[in-house]
């Protein structure tokens, strides 16, 4: 595919287009393109500029400490690292997933539900819809919130419910809407009172029926924007995630399967205790980021995509009536056995958001969510992996311990790390051939970041201030000569300074 675009030859010889930050996104990036004197694209990088460096100074703690811990990576997604954390944990006091309490198992599914539906609501309605309602070179004044509340204030109050909705599940079960304390090792720290339960229940329909509309939406969204939509950034990938022993699609707790892009499988069902004999990771020097790929198939080829679009790709079927009805619906637009639009990924979202609303209202009429017995014990163990389908995809979290309880190592796998190539691989496609001899505005600086959105990454998983930093976007020649430069400042203004 844009592979030869990574690294270009002679690039004293070249100009160069820097992109910093990426915005509308979780934590801190930037787009690196050389042109050549006709302003053709030879090298497209995403470089992340951040070190997350977690898996370094949570060692020497106690590793009861590590749901708690970890979830600080991230103030959108703290929910799935600290489930990540306790299923890793379960294991260090010797608690399998099939051992642990039922009760517990449902309030972690519940939490989880809560989590996956609050974070796609508000990168669906806060962050990509503008660019889908208003356009990708649309004034930058309507790319926000506040403009689709504006425009399309129906619309935009349903967003700001459905994810208020989603933290009000996670407060209820873990305590508190970010950076809760729900989950224990072996279990879970409460249930759900009867309170709590009935007055998640009055609002669930309407949830249900707000998640229906929005994928409605976004079907007639993309279907009215072809082929543009079903051409724009997209690659042809590999696709892994977490699968139920009858194929149907899990966020909790499953086996690992990956297909090739012609739907072939490549591993079904795998332990996910055994990632790393089927999964490694390479390091090159210009990103922090680590590039996973399946290991069977090499490093040119064993790369792979998760998140909705591979989660909704890879599974047989939806175990909820609205979503499965839509995953068919999504799969014949396909029109082969996978789905490669990377725009797409925000049609499967919305899918997965329509099944955590019918999976939450499930769980609420389960008596089990209110049980007692919520913790288990076993014996201790020094090693334990955890492994769950966070919003933006597989999460892995892999511990070592000693003989006084201390973490002497860990590992973790983050989303974003898996979709670095696909998302290095779409803004190379979108910048050979959508962006090569542009002239150099800020409405093509939004044509790469609508390319890296679609994958909602959380680049340093972790927070930023959205909106506080200037952004700049330079050209320069292969002297070092500025030719062109924009700077858009925090009140969203467009500036071209003066550089004669």
């Amino acid at each position: 595919m844009y592979e030869h675009l990574e690294t270009a030859e002679n690039r004293e010889n070249l100009k160069r287009v820097v992109v910093d930050p990426v915005s509308r996104v979780e934590g801190h990036g930037k787009v690196t393109l050389l042109l050549d004197a006709d302003n053709k694209v030879r090298q497209a990088r995403l470089h992340i500029v951040e070190f997350r460096g977690f898996e370094r100074f949570i060692q020497g703690r106690p590793y009861w400490e590590l749901p708690v811990l970890v979830q600080r990576l991230c103030g959108i997604c703290p929910v799935s690292h600290h489930l990540a954390a306790a299923k890793a944990i379960d294991q260090l006091v010797g608690v399998d997933p099939e051992n642990l309490p039922v009760s517990a198992d449902k309030l972690r599914r519940l939490l989880h539900f809560g989590q996956v539906l609050q974070s796609h609501a508000l990168h669906f309605f806060h962050l990509s819809s503008p660019d889908l309602l208003f356009g990708f070179e649309s004034d930058i004044s309507k790319r926000s919130i506040i403009a689709v509340l504006g425009a399309y204030p129906e619309l935009g109050v349903q967003g700001v419910k459905l994810r208020k909705y989603g933290q009000e599940v996670i407060r209820m079960v873990s305590g508190k809407r970010i950076h809760g304390t729900g989950a224990i090792p072996g279990g879970m720290n409460k249930s759900l009172t009867k309170a709590e339960r009935d007055t998640l229940l009055e609002d669930i329909d309407q949830m249900i029926e707000w998640s229906a509309a929005s994928v409605a939406l976004i079907k007639k969204v993309h279907c009215s924007n072809l082929p543009y939509y079903d051409d724009f950034a997209t690659i042809r990938s590999n696709y892994l995630g977490l699968i139920k022993p009858d194929g149907a699609l899990e966020l909790y707790h499953g086996g690992i399967r990956a297909k090739n892009e012609n739907g072939e499988t490549i591993i079904d069902h795998v332990d996910y205790c055994k990632y790393n004999d089927y999964i490694h990771e390479e390091v090159r020097s210009w990103t922090y980021m680590k590039f996973p790929y399946l290991l069977s198939m090499g490093k040119e080829d064993g790369w792979y995509r998760v998140g909705p679009l591979a989660r909704v790709n890879n599974c047989d079927f939806i175990n909820t009536p609205l979503a499965e009805a839509a995953r068919v619906e999504f799969k014949v637009h396909g029109g082969e056995a996978m789905v490669h639009s990377t725009l797409a990924f925000h049609w499967a979202r919305l899918i997965e958001l329509l099944h955590c609303a019918e999976s939450i209202k499930e769980l609420l009429r389960d008596p089990d969510i209110m049980g007692h017995d919520l913790v288990a014990q076993g014996e201790k163990r020094y090693e334990g992996v955890g492994v769950i389908e966070a919003p933006r995809g597989t999460l892995f979290h892999h511990y070592q311990i000693d003989e006084n309880d201390i973490v002497t190592k860990a590992n973790l796998i983050v989303s974003t790390t898996s979709n670095n190539m696909g998302m290095n691989e779409s803004v190379r496609q979108v910048a050979a051939e959508y962006l090569s001899g542009r002239e150099l505005t800020e409405p093509l600086l939004n044509n790469l970041e609508v390319a890296i959105r679609a994958y909602d990454p959380c680049l340093s998983c972790a927070t930023h201030a959205m909106g506080k930093m200037p952004l700049q976007l330079e050209l320069i020649d292969g002297e070092g000569k500025l030719i062109d430069k924009l700077v858009k400042h925090s009140s969203g203004q467009i500036e071209r300074p003066s550089h004669g």
